[in-house]
């Protein structure tokens, strides 16, 4: 897929009907030659939507208007080529633990969570939260994530969790408030939702900030399965990170916990882990990923948590 099919595709099964204004800059983009050919001085991962918007908004600039970001990002390219070099979509949208929720309160109690992509750690909490399905509700604290869901009975209690950690290329420090100010800037630019669930999540994970191991998933992850409470179910899970794994490093990673004495929850697209078989995505117009345990495919989960279809029996 070429950068200009990737804005498209960004525009067209992510960002409408979701985000006017990130629909409008990703047709911008894909249409501007100019654009494109900075985007190639960059590596291939560096270029995605996501993170050239939120580096934008992140530097000050305007996300509102395609000629103004045009202007901005063509007069800052150096500032703005310099971060995408470094930074990264640690988006740590808290409502993925509403995709996590039905998997982790079936799992035997209590749990060990090791995440991997942790960002800030903010998805380690899932017991600290509160979740509405539709006409149920689980837990009475913290934000209310809220998860449109087909075919899922939700659970009627949280997950028990005693011990948690995470791993990261670069954790971010919540009681940082630089850090703070970048997950806010990831968060897309009408959804004042998110990130007034975004600074309440901040607030618990500030206050028992979860243990987060600098290094790569495959290289750090025996060490903290080890490390767990024996007397604990140890899961391992992840929510889009694995799509900014090298394929190599991804494979071993799969290979990994297959072999650890652990769970493995994965929301990744089909086209990251492939599962044989899949039933057909409940609306092929948007882009969906699955909902798995220890590779066994269970729904479809559409981004940042707000819906999900379950399949499995």
């Amino acid at each position: 897929m070429s950068v200009a099919d990737w804005y498209l595709d960004f525009a067209d099964r992510q960002a409408r009907g979701v985000s006017p204004a990130y629909e409008r800059l990703a047709r911008a983009v894909a249409a501007d030659d100019d654009l494109l050919t900075l985007l190639e001085a960059v590596p291939l991962a560096k270029r995605q939507p996501n993170l050239l918007f939120a580096v934008v908004r992140w530097l000050g600039g305007p996300v509102g208007e395609p000629g103004e970001f045009r202007s901005f990002v063509t007069a800052e390219w150096t500032r703005v080529a310099a971060e995408l070099r470094v930074r990264a979509t640690q988006t740590n949208e808290t409502g993925r633990s509403a995709l996590l929720l039905p998997v982790l309160a079936a799992l035997p109690q209590p749990l060990a969570l090791i995440e991997v992509g942790a960002s800030a750690g903010l998805n380690l909490h899932p017991d600290r939260y509160t979740y509405r399905y539709g006409d149920a509700t689980v837990g009475s604290t913290g934000p209310v994530l809220e998860c449109a869901a087909a075919g899922l009975t939700p659970p009627t209690g949280l997950p028990r969790v005693v011990w948690r950690a995470g791993i990261d290329l670069n954790p971010l420090d919540i009681t940082s408030a630089a850090d703070r100010s970048w997950l806010e800037a990831l968060v897309w630019p009408e959804h004042e939702h998110r990130r007034e669930r975004l600074r309440a999540a901040a607030a618990i994970a500030a206050a028992d900030p979860p243990r987060l191991v600098r290094g790569d998933l495959v290289d750090e992850l025996p060490a903290l399965v080890a490390a767990a409470p024996p007397e604990a179910t140890t899961v391992v899970f992840g929510t889009s990170v694995l799509y900014q794994v090298p394929a190599d490093r991804r494979r071993a990673f799969v290979a990994l916990v297959g072999e650890l004495p652990v769970r493995w929850i994965s929301v990744e697209g089909s086209d990251v882990l492939s599962f044989p078989g899949l039933p057909p995505s409940p609306d092929d117009s948007r882009h969906h990923n699955v909902l798995a345990l220890d590779g066994r495919p269970l729904a479809w989960t559409e981004g940042h948590g707000r819906a999900m279809t379950w399949f499995a029996g």
